[in-house]
């Protein structure tokens, strides 16, 4: 759950990020909550959504055994464990949209992403497995998404690991939107 609850509670209401981008742990900046959003920012974001996939399996491709065990920083995970890790939360994410649609201001159940991430499939696995789920996972999420009306993305979800008022799709949709390119970065790293 680090890595969520990190994200998660870096809340700040603007637009620019202003993070070093000399710490390993947010190669891309941590995530930065802007609102509200405007039509444009949410399409931004889906399309981003959409693109992770391809952008994924394009930066999985080639990794020798060695890159694939090898943390992308000190005491951080292994590359192997984050391409697991990746369709794993954001399975959790397509969830909790459905959720939240789908009940009135739901709370949503939290996990423990580093006891999933030392799980024995993490290491079992071939990493390609999650490469497609994770192609599935935004097939049916980002349709669903791309159905949505302005409204719908304002429904509402209480997260028992973040202290505040409960979060809305657009913010769920504004995490996801930086959480798989801030992965990316992660693995591209154990390239060099």
């Amino acid at each position: 759950m680090i890595d969520e609850v990190e994200a998660i509670l870096e809340f700040v209401p603007c637009s620019l990020v202003l993070s070093s981008m000399s710490d390993l742990r947010y190669p891309t900046g941590k995530f930065v909550w802007k609102y509200p959003l405007t039509v444009v920012d949410r399409e931004q974001y889906i399309e981003t959504i959409a693109g992770t996939p391809a952008k994924f399996r394009a930066v999985v491709q080639g990794l020798t055994e060695t890159q694939l065990d090898t943390p992308y920083r000190a005491g951080g995970w292994t590359a192997r464990q984050v391409i697991h890790h990746v369709p794993d939360s954001h399975l959790n994410a397509y969830v909790r949209t459905k959720l939240a649609l789908t009940e009135d201001v739901p709370t949503i159940k939290p996990y423990e992403e580093a006891a999933w991430a030392a799980l024995p499939d993490n290491f079992n696995t071939p990493v390609e497995v999650s490469v497609r789920t994770l192609e599935l996972v935004h097939e049916r999420w980002v349709n669903l998404l791309r159905a949505l009306k302005p409204a719908d993305f304002k429904r509402r979800f209480i997260h028992p690991a973040v202290a505040g008022d409960p979060r809305t799709l657009d913010w769920l949709l504004g995490l996801y939107a930086w959480h798989g390119p801030h992965h990316i970065a992660h693995i591209e790293s154990v390239k060099y």
